[in-house]
């Protein structure tokens, strides 16, 4: 279905500025956004998926990854065709890919706003994410997700890359309680080689949205050779601790796929040293994921260091759950996250 992007502003000659994220795309008539699924018809911006689900599923909370957010309940989680980058390591290119690689063409499942609403209220799942591709490029339909359901007290989660404007956080932030944002890497180099974007307008998100009070957790994908230096992971862990040390960072194991392929996955080594040197920086929730490792996918307490979540397997599957009122049971000290 096609709707009116409404988060654009016009230009002078038909042109038109998406203001959804920080491509800030300015398109003549019938020009396409980098996402592929945004497009200038007339001098108006028009989304072009708005209720076409590409991919939808009933998940883990675990699985976005969300550690600290509702654990052990059901998500369900949303997506569409489209982004706005261009990773060349993306999990998911078959759909966030497509449009670009198909002649802008979409296809989907029709799965309007209402209806992903009343599947989350009969099946009781506590959260809906959108997810599998950039949220932010379906802003309009994302929003209107989210605003009717607050109405019946469901909670929401972008799984997103982080190059939300300001403009769209401001506007989406009454509806919106968590995100896990990616933190690719450190340096520009490899945000405009390997994603097609910058480094800086991802950096300016995850501020903003930590200062707007969006429960925030980050992931840095671990690539040999890419962003895998010691000195720049001690950089990611550093950017995060000075923003909030309760900030949890999860570090991911890659494997080769889509246009990487000639990349080794990840020695489990490298993972254990980012985990090591999150600690030295002082983060005090830090995680490994696409590995079983029980001990470094569980929550402990920053003060006592009694394990309060347990979790294990590929995606931290959820274990047991021991905090009180989102405390500590050994020495009742307040543990950062959404609980309820």
């Amino acid at each position: 279905m096609k709707v009116q992007a409404w988060l654009s502003e016009k230009r002078k000659e038909n042109k038109v500025l998406c203001k959804a994220c920080s491509q800030r795309c300015v398109l003549d008539v019938e020009e396409y956004g980098k996402c592929g699924i945004r497009k200038n018809e007339d001098g108006q911006l028009y989304l072009t998926v708005y209720g076409l689900a590409a991919a939808y599923n009933i998940d883990p909370v675990e699985k976005k990854p969300l550690y600290h957010f509702l654990p052990g309940t059901d998500i369900l989680s949303v997506g569409t065709v489209g982004c706005n980058f261009s990773c060349k390591f993306c999990q998911n290119w078959e759909i966030s890919q497509y449009p670009k690689e198909h002649n802008f063409e979409v296809f989907g499942v029709n799965l309007m706003p209402q209806t992903i609403v009343n599947i989350a209220k009969t099946q009781n799942i506590p959260s809906i994410a959108f997810t599998y591709n950039e949220p932010v490029v379906v802003f309009e339909y994302a929003y209107d997700t989210f605003k009717l359901a607050k109405e019946y007290g469901i909670k929401t989660v972008f799984v997103s890359s982080g190059y939300e404007t300001k403009e769209a956080l401001d506007t989406i932030r009454p509806y919106l309680d968590a995100a896990n944002i990616d933190l690719k890497a450190f340096t520009d180099r490899f945000y405009r080689e390997i994603c097609g974007a910058r480094l800086k307008p991802v950096l300016e998100a995850i501020e903003y949205a930590y200062k707007l009070g969006i429960w925030i957790e980050i992931t840095t994908l671990i690539i040999p050779g890419e962003n895998d230096s010691k000195e720049e992971l001690r950089d990611i862990a550093r950017f995060i601790a000075s923003i909030d040390k309760d900030i949890p960072w999860h570090i991911s194991r890659f494997y080769p796929m889509y246009k990487m392929t000639d990349h080794p996955p990840t020695p489990v080594s490298k993972l254990i040293e980012a985990y090591e040197i999150g600690k030295e920086e002082g983060l005090n929730y830090i995680y490994v994921g696409n590995i079983i490792d029980e001990d470094r996918e569980s929550t402990y307490c920053p003060n006592c260091h009694f394990k309060v979540i347990e979790r294990t397997g590929y995606v931290g599957q959820f274990v047991k759950n021991h905090l009180v009122d989102g405390k500590c049971p050994k020495c009742a000290t307040p543990i950062k996250g959404v609980w309820k």
